[in-house]
């Protein structure tokens, strides 16, 4: 197939859209990547990109053209709003024209954020081919779930907006059941489905730092991963550390960066807590080694209808290292967690209770909690794994445009 994707962000950001491009490419498809400049998380321009020109490069293969767009700078509400605008207003004005003389079969949108879709839908129009749209934000609760949004006009906006693009879809994937009702009350049914996120493959493995690595050895680790933002609930790991700071034995890694980060570590440092470790943000490729060096571990998330519908993809990836997960997490990622058998999990904003689920986790025998981690990896491999994932989103693909044809 001939699939251009258009999606705000893209490598070197660490998104799982650059392993989406690399297994489509390596599969033989033809890939074209729309996407903007590469800002996120530090919401400044990484090295060897410019704000204001075009750019072209190769990623696995595929040809990547990059707009012109605001970087995000500080994630205040206006600036998210404006490099997210900015991204749909420039996309709106170059794809047409750098994607001139090509022809697709079908625009897959990477809807983050959904004014993603935006230019594609214009695209669509043009080229006359299939859009599809990947979901991974229930829009536009989800700028209301994390106060980033509270004017009742914006909403009606935005409801008004995300309806449109909507409808413009000819097929829109969702990344939870949870998902579909909210959707299914703007567009038939029948053109939404269900696909889980996958966890990147692991193809190189790099060594933890020294200094980080050795802060494992002989202490009860919990490590979070990912993104420090309003939406993750950083106070409820806080309350956590602080009634777990009698127990030295356990020690709470976070590694990642966003725009609570700085927030996250003066909360720490204000609370005097010793037995929390913020080690930044690190190469991907360290990821499998700072989950084996881990005991369990840890996902927290802000309690809300569009946040609870989330599965946040860190859980794939946990599930696929195989380690046990405690959580402080409300709805389809609780769930997740429980029936696959795989870590304990409270109440969204439960620092109490996720201390508690902790210390469980350390007078648990070890070979509970290998068994947890076990089941974790077998659900994994059976309901996340990238090949089948992919397999099935090319499969639905292929089935919904014939049926459109």
């Amino acid at each position: 197939m001939r699939i251009l994707i258009v999606t705000q962000y893209f490598w070197p950001e660490s998104f799982v859209v650059n392993d989406l491009v690399r297994w489509l490419t390596k599969a033989g498809h033809s890939v074209t990547v729309a996407t903007g400049k590469p800002n996120y998380p530090t919401g400044e321009l990484a090295p060897g990109y410019t704000r204001d020109k075009v750019q072209c490069e190769t990623f696995a293969g595929s040809q990547v053209f990059r707009i012109p767009s605001r970087p995000r700078h500080q994630s205040t509400a206006l600036n998210l709003a404006l490099n997210y605008l900015s991204f749909a207003w420039s996309g709106l004005l170059w794809f047409p024209r750098l994607l001139k003389r090509q022809e697709f079969d079908v625009i897959l949108v990477l809807a983050m954020p959904i004014t993603a879709a935006l230019p594609a839908i214009l695209l669509r129009w043009i080229k006359r081919c299939h859009l599809a749209l990947w979901v991974q934000d229930l829009w536009p609760q989800v700028v209301t779930s994390t106060g980033f949004v509270d004017s009742r006009f914006v909403v009606a906006i935005l409801h008004v907006l995300v309806r449109f693009i909507y409808r413009a879809a000819d097929t829109v994937l969702v990344q939870s059941n949870q998902f579909v009702g909210p959707i299914a009350k703007m567009i038939p049914k029948k053109k939404i489905f269900v696909l889980p996120n996958f966890a990147p493959p692991s193809d190189e493995v790099l060594p933890l730092p020294l200094a980080i690595a050795g802060l494992f050895p002989r202490r009860f680790s919990v490590v979070f991963a990912g993104n420090l933002g309003r939406a993750q609930s950083l106070s409820t790991i806080v309350h956590a550390a602080r009634i777990l700071r009698f127990h030295p034995e356990i020690l709470i890694v976070v590694a990642g960066t966003g725009s609570h980060a700085e927030t996250l570590r003066e909360s720490v440092t204000a609370a005097k807590l010793t037995n929390v470790q913020m080690i930044g943000m690190l190469d991907r490729r360290m990821m499998p080694e700072l989950f084996r060096h881990a005991d369990c571990l840890l996902v927290t998330l802000g309690d809300h209808p569009a946040l609870n519908a989330t599965i946040p993809s860190k859980i794939q990836a946990y599930m696929k290292a195989g380690r046990p997960i405690v959580g402080a997490i409300n709805g389809a990622a609780a769930d997740l967690i429980v029936s696959a058998g795989v870590g304990l999990t409270v109440q969204a904003g439960d620092g109490a209770g996720l201390a508690q689920s902790i210390l469980a986790l350390t007078k648990m025998p070890a070979i509970e909690r290998l068994e947890m981690g076990r089941a974790g990896r077998a659900y994994y491999e059976k309901h996340f794994d990238a090949d089948q994932v992919l397999s099935r989103l090319l499969g639905i693909l292929q089935r919904e445009m014939s049926c459109h044809a």
